[in-house]
């Protein structure tokens, strides 16, 4: 169906909430895992994941989200986007059952993975279908109801996360996801025609293969780094390369086609490329403390999974405040003037998880996170409206492409190179605690605090728990210096990418995770 007939508004309201009910499953899924580290790393009431394998829980979601979204548009062109959106939930469904039964971290990494293929899937789908369903006014006001979804996921999800967890198994977390795929689906089939694009995208299989081999090895390479403690291994070195290598050769290939899912012409433009480039490195940031902030809260200060989640709902909620501030100082004000203090002091915020420690008052740390959200909050929705409003229509869709790209990018690599930094210092800060204690008992302290914590507690050691919690306190602190530093950089692009002066209007971002590739629906038959 390329011209749809008018759908009565009882419809596109019942619409409108089966779309919702999505997104807010996906920004849920991004969410509660980070209130799980904890847990899973737990020989006893998790997984004894280490990690590394907590890294790559949490990357191989993001991994398959960040190469499969671009070439899951042009597949609901061909097929229609019902028809892509159904496999997606279906996918995500299967996968979050697969996840919440895996019986070790492996089974746990595969199951992220294939949640991240179903969230690809799923994501450029929704977008479409809510561009096709609404036209005029209707659509910018049901677009503006649809962004609500994020930050209900970003505040409930890790609520809901610790109250399953203090009252159920770790698995609860994703079987949950079970039942409202399943009552998506049923909404889909009802009430959602399979809207499909006149003109069809070519799939770019080449690209896809390219992009997630280069970062799954490059990925690879940093983990390892932080499980060997090494950055001059060959089996680090060696993986970081070709990763670096193919995503060169994807790089090279993408400039070649016509009309690649992934453009990196865009990338010419001084400010789409600048503030693309400061967007990954913030995200980068975030992704890394957020990591961080998981094992912080329960490991080293002791708190339970559902008073660590109500710990991190100030963080969205200040994201949620400065969405609509940013957007009216963004107006009025020249973008470079909104936008580089406000990273800037996101920057901050992270290198001041180096002045926190186990006696720092629940207050500040509190006062922190709601700082962090509000100073992010000011910077992505008015960053990103820029990006896209900037380039001509018919790039819209690539431009898309590329910034949702580029942003799941920074956070894989963020979570990489984040959790092999807290690695490498915890490891070098606990081994003096370790002289004279059996062997066993070094080996498993040496892979976490939590796994130290663990051993210390069976074997009675209080002082060998001490000095674990003061190793990944130093860990933390060492970390949150490289962050907070890598994130500045973000500051300095913007500084000199972005114009100096002139205001602009700078329209009401969409979504975070849309994806814009389909063309404007034609207007709809009456």
């Amino acid at each position: 169906m390329t011209a749809p007939l008018t759908l009565p508004k009882s419809r596109q309201r019942l619409i409108l909430a089966i779309l919702m009910l999505c997104s807010l499953l996906i920004w849920l899924e991004n969410t509660v895992l980070s209130t799980t580290l904890e847990t899973l790393a737990d020989p006893v009431r998790g997984l004894g994941a280490n990690p590394g394998q907590l890294q790559w829980a949490t990357g191989a979601y993001t991994l398959a989200f960040a190469t499969l979204m671009f070439t899951a548009g042009a597949l609901g062109d061909r097929f229609g986007h019902r028809t892509v959106f159904s496999t997606g939930l279906v996918v995500f469904a299967g996968s979050s059952l697969w996840a919440a039964y895996a019986d070790g971290a492996g089974q746990l990494i595969a199951a992220r993975a294939a949640m991240g293929v179903g969230s690809a899937l799923i994501t450029p789908a929704m977008m479409a279908i809510l561009m096709w369903t609404f036209t005029g006014p209707a659509r910018a006001a049901a677009i503006g109801i649809f962004s609500t979804s994020a930050g209900i996921g970003m505040a409930a999800g890790p609520v809901l996360a610790g109250f399953l967890l203090d009252h159920f198994w770790w698995g609860s977390v994703f079987l949950i996801n079970v039942p409202v795929a399943a009552l998506a689906l049923v909404g889909l089939a009802l009430l959602v025609p399979n809207f499909r694009s006149p003109t069809l995208r070519p799939l770019d299989p080449a690209g896809m293969l390219l992009s997630m081999s280069g970062l799954v090895a490059l990925a690879y390479g940093l983990i390892r780094a932080g499980q060997v403690a090494a950055w001059s291994r060959t089996d680090v070195l060696v993986p970081i390369v070709v990763g670096l290598l193919l995503l060169t050769v994807f790089v090279l290939v993408e400039l070649r086609v016509k009309a690649p899912s992934f453009d990196p012409r865009l990338f010419a433009q001084r400010t789409f490329g600048g503030g693309n480039v400061a967007l990954g490195l913030l995200l980068f940031g975030v992704a890394a403390i957020t990591f961080y902030n998981a094992f912080y809260l329960q490991g080293a200060l002791g708190f339970s999974p559902m008073k660590a989640g109500l710990a991190n709902v100030p963080t969205a909620f200040g994201a949620l405040a400065a969405a609509p501030l940013a957007s009216r100082l963004a107006r009025r004000l020249p973008l470079r003037l909104v936008t580089v203090p406000a990273i800037t002091v996101a920057a901050l915020t992270m290198g001041a998880y180096a002045f926190l420690d186990l006696q720092t008052p629940l207050v500040w740390i509190e006062l922190l996170m709601l700082l962090q959200g509000l100073s992010i909050g000011m910077v992505i929705g008015p960053v990103t409206a820029a990006l896209i409003s900037n380039l001509p229509l018919d790039q819209a869709g690539a431009g898309s492409a590329v910034t949702n790209t580029v942003r799941q990018t920074g956070s894989v690599i963020g979570i990489a190179v984040g959790g092999t930094i807290m690695s490498i210092v915890y490891r070098r800060a606990i081994e003096p605690a370790l002289q004279g204690a059996p062997g066993p008992v070094q080996e498993q302290a040496r892979v976490s605090a939590e796994q130290a914590r663990h051993v210390a507690a069976t074997a009675h050691q209080p002082l060998l728990a001490q000095a674990a919690d003061d190793a990944f306190i130093h860990a933390m602190h060492v970390g949150a210096g490289w962050i907070a530093g890598i994130a500045l950089l973000g500051a300095v692009v913007l500084l000199i990418t972005l114009p100096a002066a002139g205001k602009k209007e700078v329209p009401t971002p969409e979504p975070e995770h849309q994806e814009a590739h389909s063309p404007e629906p034609q207007p709809a038959a009456r």
